[in-house]
């Protein structure tokens, strides 16, 4: 009982970490280069992180829901 929660927590963790990574990556690399190359479309540095925000919260929740799979099996 208790090692389950440990683990949850740790995926938890780990997906954090993940999560926080690629928040960076995305901010020092990926929003700069899509400046560079999609200058008109993307002026507003807030819509792409947005966008951003959105991409990675539904990873992360699909993570999430794969790992815990259904408890009524």
């Amino acid at each position: 009982m208790m090692s389950d929660r440990i683990r949850i927590f740790g995926i938890v963790a780990v997906l954090g970490f993940m999560a926080g990574v690629i928040a960076q990556v995305t901010a020092e690399y990926i929003i700069p280069w899509l400046m560079l190359v999609l200058p008109a479309l993307i002026n507003i540095k807030w819509v792409v992180s947005g966008f951003a925000g959105a991409a990675l919260t539904l990873v992360l929740v699909s993570v999430w829901a794969y790992v815990t799979g259904n408890r009524n099996k």
